[in-house]
């Protein structure tokens, strides 16, 4: 079985970094001030797919954007991650409500 090699997508990137910016109401200006840009061209750039934000940049957005990086970045995954399946992070979660509870109850 041949599997394929998972790659990014740079235009839908770049797309999708366009929409979630619209989506919260910022502009390029303030993109390219959070993350020190000396111009705005390079966000143009990843707009139009000629180029993908740095693994810093990626990183920043995501904070600025309150988002995981993940949901930032578009490729030809079969399957996309989800944090929030993953049986260690549920019963992280369980953890958490029971201590919640107890600190409550307490």
């Amino acid at each position: 079985m041949k599997r394929i090699v998972p790659k990014i997508d740079i235009y839908k990137t770049g797309q999708n970094i366009k929409h979630i910016m619209r989506m919260k109401g910022m502009t390029v200006k303030d993109v390219q001030e959070y993350l020190g840009l000396a111009a705005v061209q390079s966000i143009y750039h990843w707009f139009a797919g000629r180029s993908l934000p740095t693994v810093d940049n990626l990183y920043a957005l995501s904070e600025l954007f309150d988002v995981p990086m993940d949901v930032l970045v578009w490729g030809n995954r079969e399957k996309e991650f989800c944090f929030c399946c993953h049986p260690a992070y549920q019963r992280f979660f369980m953890y958490y409500k029971r201590c919640q509870e107890l600190k409550a109850a307490g």
